[in-house]
């Protein structure tokens, strides 16, 4: 039995349950959206407003992650030695919960783990990331309902003895030479806590100059933010505007139109200061000018109602299109962007031409834009 006053006490666990509880929500509702963003579904349409809405959901999605990597150590930590008392179980009702402890703990490991990889683009393993992640995430979340609903009495006895003690418990003394559980929590929220910070300036600009721990820092790289995919990667370092075409059409246009860059400068210019969000959680706001996407429908005499598919030039079929459907088709701010900030974008960054929409994540900004089909 341990000794009075260490943290590996029922209130300990009931804690930081609650707390695991509400980071895994979080992070489970944060992630569906970016996933059906990607992967939309029959019952979902994407929507461009409001247009910061990714750029913030999905930095909760990563610092609220990462903030749950120490709360989860320290969970484990805690009930390490009750995984292994005997006998295993005293009910049918206790068997159930007690196997829903191996999806718990190993879904929750590896949704944490592949998370991390992701957010470094590292991928030491043979299957798909996002799938997997996605697929991860419903068993966790299933195990931890019925975790939930299993320990619930448990974690309601655990906090109302608190109360019923006028604030100060037995497990709250300081045992002899050992931590007590208020200092044990205190530094299992306090590391999730510096996490946060030295991560979220990724996100958020005015703690950038915290963003220590994040892999990617939102103001560097080409023209001043970052990029995942180079030119060089797929091999457009060097366009050829000679040859260069920019076709909009499809069985939703009237005609075709083929625009050669002059051609596609020469139309109306608009600009939008929007956001480029990435899915690891950095995101970068900046002002970018080009042509309106539903300009060049209108110009093709696209149906009312018309939706439409960007594709890039580059080869690789991994995000070379994204579709958009008929609200951000028709976004005043959705642009195929031939500038940002006032300059001419850099190859890494698209040139000639990238989409650029709202409320949408980046690796469905379409770089090196050649082709508009209209639906």
């Amino acid at each position: 039995m341990n000794a009075v006053g260490t943290p590996r006490s029922e209130r300990t666990a009931a804690v930081l349950g609650i707390a695991l509880g509400v980071s895994f929500s979080v992070c489970f509702v944060t992630g569906l959206y970016s996933h059906v963003l990607q992967d939309p579904h029959g019952w979902f349409a994407a929507f461009p407003r409001p247009a910061g809405l990714f750029r913030f959901t999905q930095g909760l999605h990563i610092a609220t992650g990462l903030a749950t990597v120490p709360l989860l150590l320290a969970k484990l930590w805690v009930v390490f030695p009750k995984l292994f008392t005997w006998p295993p179980f005293e009910s049918f009702a206790h068997a159930v919960e007690r196997l829903m402890i191996l999806p718990l703990v190993g879904g929750s490991l590896f949704l944490l783990l592949s998370g991390v990889n992701n957010i470094n683009l590292s991928y030491p393993y043979a299957f798909s990331f996002r799938p997997a992640h996605y697929a991860a995430a419903w068993i966790t979340v299933g195990a931890l309902v019925v975790h939930i609903v299993a320990k619930f009495s448990i974690t309601r006895g655990a906090l109302a003895r608190r109360a019923a003690t006028g604030g100060v418990t037995e497990g709250e003394r300081i045992a002899p030479g050992g931590l007590n559980r208020r200092g044990f929590l205190a530094s299992a929220f306090g590391t999730a806590g510096i996490v946060t910070i030295f991560t979220l300036g990724q996100t958020v600009r005015p703690l950038s100059r915290l963003a220590l721990l994040a892999p990617r820092r939102p103001d560097t790289g080409p023209q001043g933010f970052p990029v995942n995919r180079t030119a060089a990667s797929v091999h457009l370092e060097h366009v050829d505007l000679t040859a260069y075409r920019l076709t909009v059409g499809g069985r939703g246009a009237r005609k075709t139109l083929e625009l050669t860059y002059d051609e596609l400068r020469a139309f109306e210019q608009h600009e939008a200061t929007l956001p480029i969000a990435c899915v690891e959680g950095w995101s970068a706001s900046r002002r970018w000018r080009g042509v309106r996407v539903r300009d060049l429908l209108m110009a093709a005499g696209a149906r009312p109602d018309a939706s439409a598919s960007v594709v890039s030039m580059q080869t690789s079929t991994l995000y070379r299109s994204s579709n958009l459907t008929h609200a951000v088709a028709h976004d005043p701010d959705t642009l195929l962007a031939l500038e940002v900030d006032g300059r001419i974008l850099h190859a890494d960054h698209g040139f000639p031409c990238r989409l650029i929409a709202p409320n949408r994540p980046g690796v469905e900004q379409t770089k090196w834009v050649t082709h508009v089909e209209v639906r």
